[in-house]
Formats: structure tokens, sequence, C-alpha cells
């Protein structure tokens, strides 16, 4: 598709009257709206906001048109009392840190005394004294016991809170 001049001049125009570029395209036919937003774009045409944008934009406004806090500071307490009491929605409370197990008579100073049957969660800092493993029994195919495996996986719904 080449772009004359007819056809420069009918976008320029449709752009200029607000039309969005998938009902420019529509128009002219047989181009894209990409085309139409490239063109737009080396032509320099004035760009203009996102609808979508626009629209939460309203959104902002018409909820910051309520009640600013220096209104509600300077409400009359008649007023605060008539108004709805504010809706908290409580947060679920974060899973309790495991609690400590020990394994059995294991050495746990290093990772190599571990196999894949024992608990590799770290207790402590490597380069402290006293640092070692957890050594407790894993969980079937993870490289931590149950308690473990709690804080070191999430679920899916959990992730997505």
């Amino acid at each position: 598709m080449d772009w004359t001049e007819e056809r420069i001049a009918e976008l320029k125009r449709l752009w200029s009257e607000g039309y969005s570029a998938s009902q420019i395209a529509e128009r002219l036919g047989g181009i894209t709206r990409n085309a139409v937003i490239g063109k737009a774009h080396r032509l320099h045409l004035p760009s203009r906001p996102s609808p979508i944008q626009r629209q939460m934009g309203e959104r902002r406004m018409r909820s910051r048109t309520v009640m600013r806090p220096a209104a509600i500071r300077a409400a009359a307490p008649e007023v605060m009392r008539a108004q709805a009491p504010a809706v908290v929605v409580a947060r679920p409370a974060p899973p309790p840190p495991p609690k400590p197990v020990r394994g059995g008579p294991i050495d746990y100073s290093t990772a190599l005394s571990l196999t894949d049957r024992h608990c590799h969660w770290p207790i402590g800092h490597p380069n402290e004294p006293g640092f070692h493993f957890c050594g407790a029994p894993s969980a079937a195919g993870r490289p931590y016991c149950s308690a473990h495996c709690q804080v070191a996986y999430r679920k899916t719904d959990d992730a997505a809170a």
C-alpha cells in the first residue's frame, strides 16, 4: 500500500477530528491500525492519550473529589458520624516460622555429611560459629523438611494475593 498525497491528507484530517487509528484504517481501507500509527508518528502528528489512561484519570479525579483529607479534618463531628465506616481488609497472617527440628546423630557442620534424605535448610551464617543444616528427614522429592518447605515454597494462591 502506497501513501498517496490524498490518503495522507485524509489521514491528517481524520486524525485531527479525533478518530482512532482503527477507525482511520477502516475508512482508508487496505491498511492496518499500526500502519496508521506509524505514518502519524512519521508525520509528527500530535499524539493523543490512550483511552485507557484517560478513563483511569477520570476515575482518579472522581475519587479525589469525594472528600480530601483537609476537608475531612474540617468536617463537623455530625458529618463524620453520618458517614459510613471505612471497610478494612485484613491481610492473612504470614505462616509461623518453623519449629527447630533436629534429626538423628548427624554432623551438621558441612553439606557433605547430608544425603538427599536430610533437610538442607541452612541455620545461621556460614561464616559464624554454630552454623549447621537442619538435617531433619526431608519431605518427599524436596530438599527441605516439611516445616522448612512451608517457608521456602509459596502456594500460587498466596503469590497472587
